[in-house]
């Protein structure tokens, strides 16, 4: 019985080995190496390697690659039919190329009957789950379960690997050696200094998350700083720091949709940051509509948000990001952005691509959650804590290779034919 298990056992490492040499064997560059459940390698030398591919059992490739699109890797990797180690950031063009992949009818022949084959084994599956929204897409009631499911996770996880003002977007760089909590704080300046905000002016912050940009304009600008999001812990935690910093009297955080917001002409400024990825672009006409009505004439909207380049298709089949990260979030080209704000009667005053800085930033995130990763783990769970890896170094490998991008865009309401805005943005850049 012991030598028909070893045989059997040595078969399918054969079977995974021929399986690799089909999938991987053509590629122009093998920089990494394959390492399987019982310690038989493939591809590089793993003192050479960039990172080494981990098959934890004889089903992970099946779990993997049947069907083969971006969810079934993501699957294979959250719950544990494989590991990355070393630089997971550079697993992803491993990945584009599998998934960019155009397979003959005889490679599809081949994968199929070697997969089919494989066992899948048990998989530990507890934890995290898919989003299951209900209702219309970007009703208020589906925006707010999505939201909640993103951010709900718990403060004390996002507090962990986070800067020290938990600035959930992307920092400013003055320098790639800069720190997190320095990057952080120059990317909340910028926002104010590209506004403009002068001591009384009313600002809006449509999604402001644990409030670090109210606080930062109402500390220093003496701007009255109102910022909404849809997640209640976040709401508490911001007004719990606003009331530690004594500036209740000029800053708060409430819990309410954008679309809720009726003070026409109420504000002097309006800004949101890494929001309006998650209005949906059935809704944004309505979304620069309401910030065109809520500005007063000469008021200013700085609009920060992640788009998609046309350059780059979305690769076929579901996606794992809307799945497991951001439900329902959707990633527009640019040109969809500024002309829709053009049509609502904006006037589009600056353009600024950050897509460098929000590399940097992710890369901060991955190892500032690795460094921490038993704490969250404990917080969470091994899915949890495996998904926001995963979403954070794909992301970042997605802004290195201009696959997404993101952008500041100014926006003016004129009064009249005046903007009321200087000749030149020098007092941006004078700190």
């Amino acid at each position: 019985m012991r030598r028909q298990l070893a045989r059997a056992e040595d078969q399918t490492v054969q079977e995974t080995l021929f399986s690799l040499q089909t999938l991987l064997g053509d590629l122009p560059s093998i920089d990494f190496a394959v390492r399987l459940w019982d310690g038989s390698l493939w591809g590089a030398s793993p003192a050479e390697a960039r990172f080494t591919w981990v098959l934890n059992h004889p089903g992970a490739l099946r779990r993997m690659f049947w069907p083969l699109n971006e969810l079934s890797l993501g699957e294979a990797y959250i719950f544990g039919d494989f590991d990355i180690e070393g630089d997971l950031e550079a697993a992803f063009s491993l990945g584009d190329q599998l998934l960019e992949r155009h397979w003959s009818w005889r490679e599809k022949l081949q994968m199929g009957k070697a997969l089919r084959r494989r066992s899948q084994g048990d998989r530990q599956d507890g934890g995290r789950r898919p989003a299951r929204l209900h209702g219309a897409a970007h009703s208020r009631r589906r925006d707010s379960e999505a939201v909640t499911y993103h951010y709900d996770v718990s403060n004390d996880f996002y507090r962990l690997w986070l800067d020290q003002r938990m600035v959930y977007s992307c920092g400013y760089f003055t320098a790639e050696s800069d720190d997190l909590d320095k990057a952080q704080e120059g990317k909340l300046d910028y926002i104010c200094r590209k506004l403009r905000l002068r001591p009384g002016e009313r600002l809006l912050d449509l999604g402001c998350g644990w409030g670090g940009l109210i606080l930062h304009a109402a500390r220093k600008y003496g701007a009255q700083s109102v910022g909404i999001t849809l997640s209640r812990p976040q709401a508490e935690l911001a007004n719990e720091r606003i009331r530690a910093a004594g500036l209740a009297d000029r800053c708060r955080a409430e819990v309410r949709d954008y679309r809720e917001i009726e003070e026409w002409g109420g504000f002097d400024k309006l800004v949101s940051v890494g929001m309006f990825e998650h209005v949906g672009e059935s809704r944004l006409p309505e979304y620069f509509e309401r910030a065109w009505r809520l500005l007063r004439p000469g008021g200013v909207f700085l609009n920060h948000g992640i788009t998609k380049s046309l350059a780059h298709p979305d690769p076929p089949g579901p996606s794992f990001i809307d799945q497991y990260v951001f439900p329902d979030g959707e990633l527009l080209p640019i040109a969809t952005t500024v002309k829709t704000a053009e049509i609502c009667g904006f006037e589009v005053r600056d353009l600024e691509s950050l897509r460098e800085h929000y590399a940097l930033t992710l890369r901060h995130w991955v190892r500032r959650l690795e460094a921490q990763y038993e704490k969250a783990r404990r917080l969470t769970n091994e899915v949890t804590c495996r998904i926001w890896k995963l979403y954070m170094a794909g992301s970042a490998h997605g802004f290195r290779i201009g696959r997404i991008n993101v952008y500041q865009a100014l926006l003016s309401k004129p009064d009249g034919a005046d903007s009321r805005l200087p000749l030149t943005r020098d007092d941006w850049y004078c700190v």
